[in-house]
């Protein structure tokens, strides 16, 4: 999952599937254009889309001839609960 997020790229496709869930790869391409001046391939995309979804952080439903892509924040918040940071006071 840390490689996966450790791209660029994927952050801001991830930051694209927060702001509207449940886009194609199209939409997706069209959204990192527009918004942020990436002008990766459909392939490149749909690489990148193939990590986030082997790492758990992308989920994908096909619809007829379309699949639409989710995001799944379950990984981040299993990292987040298992461990997060005591505070320590200095005594």
């Amino acid at each position: 999952m840390f490689k996966a997020l450790s791209d660029p790229t994927r952050r801001l496709i991830l930051d694209e599937l927060v702001a509207r869930d449940s886009q194609t790869l199209f939409e997706l391409c069209t959204r990192l254009i527009s918004a942020h001046g990436i002008g990766s391939s459909r392939q490149a995309v749909s690489q990148h889309l193939e990590v986030l979804e082997r790492a758990g952080l992308v989920r994908v439903e096909r619809k007829g001839r379309y699949k639409f892509h989710f995001i799944d924040t379950d990984p981040l918040r299993q990292i987040a609960e298992r461990w997060p940071a005591p505070i320590q006071e200095n005594s």
